[in-house]
């Protein structure tokens, strides 16, 4: 059964204190927004490159899929990145959903449902909330990765054919995302 979300902005507290749900949701500006089923696809590209990365990143970092990250607490904003890259403290018990502050790199990949949101809103939002590295990652055929880079408040495309995360190299062979 679908939970009944509050009518009116919610406080960041408020917010987390809701308990955990099976439905994907985001909080933008105290307002609960209910993301779009993904689809299978989508879903295994995703698993399968935070996977990849956290099996090439230093035991410092590691790579999770799909968890809520605090943009702005004033604003209250939280956005659920199909993959992260953050330090692996949050692992540690206790620990409250990553700050922005936290994560070197948010990886999205597109849907048709949120193709928009994820090439202009989540781009901007990322960038104004300081998140070093943003990847977009459409499953085509062909499959597709452009990497940003933060430059000052904004992203800038980088090459995509050297990826860093958090000054460590990582390859990502993009057609193995998606392979049966």
């Amino acid at each position: 059964m679908r939970p009944t979300w509050p009518d009116h902005r919610i406080t960041y507290e408020e917010w987390a204190a809701m308990p955990e749900s099976e439905f994907r949701v985001e909080l933008v500006e105290g307002l609960i927004v209910e993301s779009p089923s993904r689809s299978t696809w989508h879903q295994k590209a995703a698993g399968r490159l935070t996977i990849r990365l956290d099996d090439q990143l230093p035991r410092s970092l590691t790579a999770l899929a799909g968890v809520a990250v605090v943009l702005d607490r004033e604003r209250p904003t939280v956005r659920v990145p199909d993959m992260i890259v953050t330090s692996s403290s949050v692992l540690e018990p206790g620990h409250d959903h990553p700050t922005a502050a936290e994560v070197r790199l948010c990886a999205e990949i597109l849907s048709e449902a949120t193709e928009h949101l994820d090439r202009a809103v989540k781009f901007a939002e990322y960038a104004a909330a300081g998140i070093p590295q943003y990847w977009i990652i459409d499953v085509g055929p062909p499959t597709t990765l452009l990497a940003y880079v933060l430059v000052g408040n904004t992203y800038e495309l980088s090459d995509a054919s050297t990826l860093e995360v958090a000054n460590h190299r990582v390859t990502i062979d993009l057609d193995t995302l998606v392979r049966r």
